[in-house]
């Protein structure tokens, strides 16, 4: 069994959208001890700004493409083959700015550069995969900034209706609560979704687990 995990996150101590994604990934291994996991930090480890050459590559014939646009494409090889190893994925991932870190959005379009990852392929159809997202402030439905959050609605659309996985969405709210003065009211809210995202996650990583 093996499990691909991504994390885009620039904090790593305090991170929610980390801790999240270790409930369900312990949770994981906890019923198959002996289970691969292989992790890519979009952080830790930065992607090569290669996407450009990749993108054009792909309206290349293949005989006339130069070896910087050969060497782009087996990045994005690379990328794809290690999702495509992995039984479950699971993609972690904050709000920044109301929309997906600069990182991940550049993991995902050099992904799509591989012909297995381009719109209409489904790669991964019927993989179970979990996106997990921490959101420093509220923004369900009667919240004043209800509708701002422009990250998850494209990450679902992405990972499930392009890339065609069995999509489960974990989700933390309020997690600037605990640290900013002014959200101090609510700081219970926030310890309640945190507490539920954990549950939720190890539940989650848990049925995967059985599931395979």
């Amino acid at each position: 069994m093996s499990l691909f995990r991504l994390d885009s996150s620039i904090r790593v101590d305090g991170s929610v959208s980390r801790e999240v994604a270790d409930a369900l990934e312990n949770a994981y291994v906890e019923q198959h001890p002996n289970a691969t996991v292989t992790r890519r930090d979009l952080v830790a480890d930065p992607l090569p700004n290669v996407w450009p050459v990749a993108a054009f590559a792909g309206f290349t014939p293949e005989d006339q493409r130069t070896d910087e646009q050969r060497a782009a494409l087996a990045v994005a090889a690379g990328l794809a083959d290690e999702v495509l190893r992995a039984d479950v994925v699971v993609v972690a991932t904050p709000l920044y700015n109301f929309g997906v870190p600069a990182h991940l959005k550049a993991w995902i379009d050099l992904l799509i550069t591989d012909p297995r990852f381009a719109p209409g392929a489904s790669p991964l159809a019927g993989r179970p995969v979990t996106l997990v997202v921490a959101r420093g402030g509220g923004y369900g439905a009667g919240t004043p900034r209800e509708g701002w959050d422009h990250a998850t609605p494209y990450l679902v659309r992405i990972l499930a209706d392009v890339w065609g996985a069995d999509l489960t969405v974990v989700e933390a709210e309020l997690t600037l609560a605990p640290v900013t003065p002014a959200m101090a009211e609510l700081v219970p809210l926030a310890e309640a979704s945190h507490a539920q995202a954990l549950e939720r996650a190890a539940a989650v990583g848990k049925a995967h687990a059985q599931a395979a």
